[in-house]
């Protein structure tokens, strides 16, 4: 089974890539697949790619219902 989850941007970095942060974790990124990119946007996050961006509303909503179903610590990113 494949899982891609929100992650929040939180910095742009060199090279098409990201650091992003999920429930404390810090990742770098690519974000070669998705266009117009910024700081405090949330991306759907696969095996190190940003496959698009996702609305703030649904990202948090997601992310509620995977620390609902105790996936992780917190229901924020």
């Amino acid at each position: 089974m494949c899982l891609a989850i929100p992650v929040q941007v939180t910095e742009l970095l060199e090279g098409d890539m990201a650091r992003v942060t999920l429930d404390g974790v810090r990742k770098t990124i690519s974000l070669a697949l998705v266009d117009d990119v910024k700081p405090g946007d949330y991306v759907i996050l696969h095996v190190g790619y940003a496959l698009n961006k996702i609305d703030p509303e649904e990202a948090e909503a997601t992310l509620a219902l995977l620390a609902e179903a105790g996936q992780l610590q917190g229901a924020g990113a």
